[in-house]
Parts: C-alpha cells; sequence; structure tokens
C-alpha cells in the first residue's frame, strides 16, 4: 500500500508540475501576485495533489476491478437485453457522478443565468452516455466494425447541427468532452475489457477499447436534442 501510495504520488507530482510551474511564472513574473494570494494558490495546490492521488488509489483499488468483474459476468446470464440494460444503467450514473459534467453544468447554470438547468442538463447528458455505452457493448456482442457506428453517430451529429440553437450547439460539443473525465473513463474501460475478455473469438484490443470514443458522441447528441425540444 505504502509503495503504491509512493508510486501514484510521484505520477501525480510530475502530471501538475508544469501546470504549477508556468502559473507560478505569470503570476509572479508578470501579474505581481501577493503573498497571501500566493500562499492561497500553493495551499490549494497541495490539496488538488493530495486528493488525486487518493482518487486514483481508489480508481485503482475499486473502480477498475469491480467494471472488470461487472464486464465478465453480465454476458454469463445470458440475457442480451439485460446486458444492454446494465450498460446503460451503469453509463448513466457513472456521468452523473462525474465530476467535469458536475463543473460544466454549474457554469452553464450560472452564465445563463439559471435559463438551462443543471440538473435538465446533467439528464441529457447521462442518457446520452448511457444510451452510447449500451451500443458499444451491443456491438461487441454483434461483431459490428466500430467504424460503422462512429460514422453513423457522427452523421447524426452532423444533421442535428443544423437544427440545434447556436447557444446549445456550443455547450453540446462541450458536454462531449467532459464525459471522458476520472470517474467515468476507466470504469467504462474496465466493463468493456471484461466483456470482451469472456466472449470467444473477441480481443481485448479492438473490442474492449473504442467505449469511450462512441460515448462521447452521447451527450453530444443528447444536448442538441435538449436544444432542440427547447428551442
Amino acid at each position: 500500500m505504502i509503495a503504491d501510495f509512493r508510486e501514484t504520488w510521484m505520477e501525480v507530482v510530475k502530471a501538475i508540475t508544469p501546470i504549477v510551474v508556468v502559473i507560478l511564472i505569470i503570476e509572479i513574473g508578470f501579474i505581481g501576485i501577493s503573498a497571501p494570494a500566493l500562499a492561497e494558490f500553493l495551499i490549494g495546490t497541495l490539496m488538488v495533489a493530495v486528493g488525486f492521488v487518493f482518487f486514483l488509489l481508489g480508481v485503482n483499488a475499486g473502480l477498475l476491478p469491480m467494471g472488470k468483474v461487472i464486464g465478465s459476468e453480465i454476458p454469463k446470464r445470458g440475457s442480451l437485453a439485460f446486458v444492454v440494460v446494465i450498460a446503460f444503467v451503469f453509463g448513466f450514473f457513472a456521468t452523473v457522478a462525474e465530476p467535469d459534467v458536475r463543473v460544466l453544468t454549474g457554469m452553464i447554470d450560472a452564465a445563463s443565468n439559471g435559463a438551462i438547468a443543471d440538473d435538465l442538463l446533467i439528464g441529457a447528458i447521462g442518457i446520452g452516455v448511457g444510451f452510447f455505452v449500451a451500443m458499444a457493448l451491443l456491438r461487441i456482442f454483434a461483431g459490428i466494425p466500430i467504424a460503422y457506428l462512429f460514422a453513423l453517430g457522427y452523421a447524426a451529429v452532423l444533421i442535428l447541427a443544423t437544427q440545434t440553437p447556436p447557444r446549445f450547439l456550443a455547450i453540446a460539443f462541450d458536454a462531449g468532452g467532459v464525459t471522458t473525465g476520472p470517474l467515468t473513463v476507466p470504469f467504462i474501460l474496465a466493463i468493456g475489457i471484461g466483456v470482451s475478455s469472456v466472449l470467444g473469438g473477441r480481443s481485448q484490443l479492438t473490442d474492449g477499447f473504442g467505449l469511450i470514443g462512441l460515448a462521447s458522441i452521447g451527450p453530444i447528441l443528447g444536448v442538441m436534442a435538449m436544444g432542440v425540444l427547447a428551442g
């Protein structure tokens, strides 16, 4: 456990050090930040680093193994409908719990003065992710090339973009980006790898990956559809 903590700590330090250095150079060299504000920034940076360490330890100890177990067990139930429903449920709730999604929807709610409610937006994003995670697992079972789903998904995005109000169009593409966060990604990937590992003739490399790329289409379409209905 101590070795894992030390290794994760070094990974986090290496990841955040460049951006921290850049911010310090700008704040000290160009802006002239005050000492109290600098102290607050450094304390906040330390808190972020510690938080990331414990979060990553939790992901490696809990989410990844649990995702692989779930992914490898649900195909054994013998019901394709059951697999699709479970995939949708996990995709939806993993997205709802995603911190990046909460940040985006909170900022949109503030910028729109409540005109675009954050709860409604989170629901649209979650439904979109859940639907495409279910389709991604269905693709693994059916052996459908992933390129076909990408082509259909982005064709739908291009068509729907012509009908979406401009304010929702920009939000839709940001929504597709924030779903690839530190909570959603490891869990969905683990489920995909787990499913492909127990299906005969399936490769974990070619079938277990690609779920995140497909899942990111869902929020775009979900928010666009929300915009069309509200527009």
